[in-house]
């Protein structure tokens, strides 16, 4: 593609293109990106669309993508699960892609301390945060699945 002006934004790590969505997807992910900074207060090491062109600084980003799967895991409220699972998975594709690592053993483990951003099921009068296991498997899954559509 074109530099300047293409159909399509590079989102590279190094000399690796990770991700080259269309310029909607991207315009879409960046302000999702922004987002979350804020409501997590921390760099995502996603550099600025320039030329066409997003540098993304693997340590910053590898401790964005920890702290919203931590955040991600902590928050048991649906409507707010819903709202951020595409970007998590999304997230997690380029962590794969730039080898991120990404330490499931501590994330699945029941949070310590209080869950935030809790949701009260009207039922039982209690909070429902997700198991561990099926936490894990539906972010990785919905990461894999996403994967397949995100051209490099």
């Amino acid at each position: 593609m074109e530099r300047g002006g293409g159909m399509s934004q590079d989102y590279d790590m190094g000399d690796e293109t990770l991700w080259n969505p269309s310029n909607g997807a991207s315009r879409l992910f960046l302000r999702q990106v922004a987002l979350f900074e804020a409501e997590l207060e921390l760099p995502s090491g996603i550099g600025p669309m320039v030329n066409d062109e997003s540098r993304i600084d693997r340590d910053a980003f590898a401790v964005f993508v920890d702290a919203l799967l931590a955040w991600h895991r902590r928050t048991s409220h649906a409507v707010m699960l819903a709202l951020s699972e595409g970007f998590a998975a999304t997230v997690l594709v380029l962590a794969e892609r730039g080898g991120v690592e990404v330490d499931w053993a501590r994330l699945g483990v029941a949070p310590d301390g209080p869950s935030e951003n809790v949701q009260i099921s009207a039922l039982t009068g209690m909070s429902a945060p997700p198991e561990g296991g099926t936490w894990e498997s539906r972010l990785g899954e919905r990461s894999r699945e996403l994967g397949r559509f995100m051209p490099r």
